[in-house]
């Protein structure tokens, strides 16, 4: 496991390192002048030149990423451009925030896929299954853009039932089911979709298997099969795909957040690439994916911890 566990991290840090190269570089050949985005399109040309200079936007690149990335190791993230506030405070404020979105979704939809994906598998190639997959499939191809405008106009536009726009909810409870789920149902398509396709694929694995049949001709009833053996081994693969999406709830609600004007870290990051603010913009998208990486290493010890087999085939 230690063996393991040091590989998995060199890789995570090569990752990291190469990600934050790409990041920079991207960063820098953005459209528009830092200073120019602050001081406004009538600003002196000689204002947004003093500007650049005192921000530091006009040094050599190696230096600037040498700068950066120190500073974020260490915790010193830099001051936004725009909003004037340490860069740190606010995208652990807005990443809060998305945890808060993100959980809320998880805890809804996990269950709820797991529990189709595995009645799937038990009605393998029926007419129950068939529709599932019909079901799974167009939730995947379906963008957030797309399902998350027809739920807010159906049910905020035209019925009224939810705000148009979520906010943080307070300590009542209904007041937290009331803003955060229009926000949470096209994260919810996209999920249902991949944790009920992998949910299935697992029971139908684990249902073929030479222990399930071992099961059944010892006379164990059904459910106590499923129970005590199908479940346990087939939801080992969707442990990952959970974790995957965690990472991708975290980082990947630019769309969802910015439509429903949710303060979450997916609008900070749209909010800081249309601003041209750099810090921001840099800091977040360096911190979800460290995030990423470490959900993905967490979800590789536990499947590794849940999973006999892969520890024996890494000592042989």
């Amino acid at each position: 496991m230690g063996r393991f566990l040091l590989k998995r991290l060199g890789l995570a840090l090569l990752t990291l390192t190469l990600v934050s190269i790409i990041l920079f570089a991207v960063a820098q050949v953005l459209p528009g002048d830092v200073g120019r985005a602050i001081l406004g399109p009538y600003a002196a040309e000689e204002q947004v030149v003093a500007l650049d200079h005192q921000l530091g936007v006009d040094r050599p690149l190696l230096i600037r990423y040498w700068d950066w990335i120190s500073g974020f190791v260490v915790g010193d993230w830099g001051t936004s451009y725009l909003l004037d506030v340490p860069v740190a405070s606010i995208t652990l404020e807005r990443l809060r925030n998305s945890v808060i979105l993100g959980g809320f979704a998880l805890c809804l939809i996990v269950p709820i896929s797991i529990l189709f994906g595995v009645l799937a598998a038990l009605n393998y190639r029926r007419w129950f299954d068939r529709i599932m997959a019909v079901i799974a499939l167009s939730l995947i191809a379906l963008p957030e853009f797309v399902s998350g405008v027809i739920v807010l106009v159906i049910f905020a536009v035209k019925l009224g039932w939810l705000p148009v726009a979520a906010h943080l909810p307070s300590a009542d409870p209904l007041d937290w089911f009331r803003q955060l789920l229009l926000p949470s149902i096209p994260l919810m398509f996209v999920l249902f979709g991949y944790i009920s396709r992998m949910a299935r694929a697992g029971t139908v694995d684990s249902l073929r298997s030479n222990y399930v049949r071992t099961a059944i001709l010892k006379g164990l009833p059904r459910w106590t099969v499923i129970r005590r053996h199908v479940l346990r081994n087939s939801l080992l693969p969707t442990i990952t795909v959970i974790s995957v999406q965690t990472g991708y709830l975290v980082g990947g609600l630019v769309v969802t957040e910015t439509l429903f004007n949710y303060p979450g870290i997916g609008k900070l990051i749209f909010d800081s690439a249309i601003g041209h603010d750099l810090p921001v913009l840099q800091a977040t998208v360096l911190l979800i994916a460290l995030l990423y990486m470490v959900l993905t290493l967490a979800a590789d010890v536990v499947y590794t911890v849940l999973n006999p087999r892969i520890r024996l085939s890494s000592r042989s």
